[in-house]
């Protein structure tokens, strides 16, 4: 059915001494007749009314084909019109569609309304309404976030700054979010971060690695959000999320495995805010170390009827750590089975330690993605990359078999964090009408930093791990060349010892002209990206990325390479 479009033309009538206007319909493709009337007509008051039904009945009011809307009317005709407040009146042609609709304002000095011209009447109260109305949430969700971390409370790089800032973003918008992590104690004043966090007095047993595992939930309210810590003494070390100076932790497939049994029973036993989220949840994991908890809804509580109203959707910041450990692991995860085919993996024989490797591993991120209903990367060029040979890391034919749910969204920035003119971390404010503040902000971090105050000479940054995928070995050979101009260039970050050793170096040979702080520090990165003139971020492969976000917000330019995130933002 057409829906229809509101004309107006002139007409006359006579019997109640008003000028008015014959409104038209005629077929449209894009305007209901619905809204026209909510649009227009409200505006205006007038009132629609079905005229007296003739004998004929049905059509638009019931008139009969060929009725005239200009016939001369009798007095007790048009008393009858007044009484009911507007008479219509319908044209229509042989096959019996509507071509022309007329509408007579009742009395009374309300104004004609002339649709082809602005709307007088609008008010501003209107205009405001209908905005709010545009921007009200229509359906909310119960939206579990499971992350290894979630800013301020860890954080070793972007995955951590989305998990602190989306959630509370969606809870915003009328959401019931929960974020579940663990609650890591390292004893450094980091540890203050979860002061906040109280003991929710629920713990419980976990059936995996061979027995009983039992937790503890920690919990904080917090910007609208629920925040959920797993506490359990795997996580009480020294060191970052996922290892210290050694290396990666040997039992991280312990850690992240009692992390996925957890959240999945967290919405089920927490009650937050006097009642529990329930089953109905959509969770979103976000990479390998959430990548069981999709595998658990399938294999443990669906086929009880639990959770089967629940969704999951796979997040995938980095696709090169996939959680891969040997196939007799699996026993240790707490699945049953008849699903290990869903986590298989093979190496190719080019890829195995020795002749007698028969290459078979467990993989949870490929459980991850065989089992989510949807799957996420952080920009649009990322989704293409891993369906290819060089980004899939072996995962290339798998995405590419679910390309029809893999979506790529962009992650976003906090924008009140990361605001020049309101950062607590930087010295001197500016903003885009007044770039003052930077260079004041450049001299007070070289002033810091020990460098010679010069504002005119370039100062380059570099914020991020010491690993392969960074770039890092590029910075390190590019260096020497680099410094025989008159630059002068600032690193924050930790990772590889080689590379931290190289920048202790580096700070030795260019007293005037390197600094290197190994570590990460919230303000210092702050400070960094304010200060510096070019950022530097030559990553062989980058799903997003977050610093060239906050570098073009800081007026600071980042001067990248073309792949994946990078490329696109």
């Amino acid at each position: 059915m057409e829906s229809l479009q509101l004309t107006c033309v002139p007409s006359y009538k006579l019997s109640t001494n008003i000028s008015r206007k014959v409104c038209s319909f005629r077929p449209s493709r894009k305007l209901g007749f619905g809204h026209l009337l909510r649009r227009s007509f409200q505006n205006g008051n007038l009132t629609v009314v079905r005229s007296v039904k003739t004998g004929n009945g049905g059509g638009f009011g019931g008139l009969t084909k060929g009725s005239n809307s200009n016939a001369v009317e009798d007095e007790k005709e048009e008393e009858e019109k007044e009484k009911h407040g507007l008479l219509q009146s319908i044209d229509t042609d042989d096959s019996a569609s509507v071509i022309g609709l007329n509408l007579i304002p009742p009395p009374g000095g309300h104004e004609v309304i002339d649709s082809e011209e602005d709307v007088a009447t609008d008010t501003k109260d209107k205009d405001e309404k209908i905005e709010e109305e545009k921007l009200e949430t229509r359906v909310t969700y119960n939206i579990v976030f499971v992350t290894a971390e979630a800013a301020p409370y860890s954080k070793t790089g972007g995955l951590g700054d989305v998990c602190g800032s989306l959630p509370i973003a969606l809870a915003g918008r009328g959401h019931r979010v929960m974020v579940i992590s663990p609650r890591y104690l390292n004893g450094t004043p980091a540890d203050k971060n979860f002061a906040g966090a109280f003991n929710v007095d629920r713990r419980i047993k976990l059936h995996c690695f061979g027995g009983e595992q039992e937790i503890a939930f920690f919990h904080e309210y917090r910007e609208g959000v629920d925040w959920v810590f797993v506490d359990h003494p795997s996580y009480h070390r020294p060191g970052n999320p996922y290892g210290d100076s050694r290396g990666a932790f040997g039992d991280n497939q312990f850690r992240f495995t009692l992390l996925c049994h957890a959240a999945c029973e967290a919405p089920l036993v927490l009650p937050l805010g006097g009642y529990t989220y329930g089953e109905k949840c959509l969770f979103l994991v976000n990479d390998w170390h959430a990548g069981l908890v999709p595998v658990i809804l399938a294999s443990k509580y669906r086929s009880f009827g639990v959770y089967k109203d629940a969704r999951s959707i796979l997040v995938i910041h980095n696709l090169a750590h996939q959680g891969v450990e040997p196939a007799a692991s699996y026993k240790n995860l707490g699945l049953a089975s008849a699903w290990y085919g869903a986590l298989e993996w093979v190496f190719p024989t080019w890829a195995r330690t020795h002749a007698l490797d028969t290459g078979e591993a467990v993989n949870i991120l490929k459980g991850a993605i065989v089992t989510a209903d949807r799957i996420l990367t952080v920009s649009k060029g990322y989704a293409w990359e891993i369906t290819t040979v060089e980004g899939g890391y072996g995962l290339n034919e798998l995405l590419s078999s679910r390309r029809s749910v893999l979506n790529g969204i962009a992650n976003g920035i906090d924008v009140a964090d990361w605001d020049p003119s309101s950062d607590e971390h930087i010295a001197f404010h500016y903003s885009a009408g007044d770039l003052s503040g930077k260079v004041q902000c450049k001299t007070a971090l070289q002033q810091e930093l020990g460098l010679p105050i010069r504002p005119e000479c370039p100062l380059i940054g570099f914020i991020g791990r010491l690993d392969y995928q960074k770039g890092i070995d590029l910075i390190r050979w590019a260096t020497p060349e680099l410094l025989e101009d008159d630059v002068q260039f600032v690193m924050l970050g930790s990772g590889d010892p080689l590379y931290e050793d190289w920048m202790r170096s580096a700070e030795t040979t260019y007293k005037d002209k390197f600094r290197g702080w190994v570590g990460f520090n919230v303000p210092v990165s702050h400070r960094i990206t304010a200060g510096c003139d070019i950022l530097l971020m030559p990553s062989r492969f980058e799903p997003c990325g977050l610093n060239q976000l906050y570098a073009m917000r800081y007026a600071t330019v980042p001067v990248v390479h073309a792949t994946g995130g990078l490329r696109v933002s």
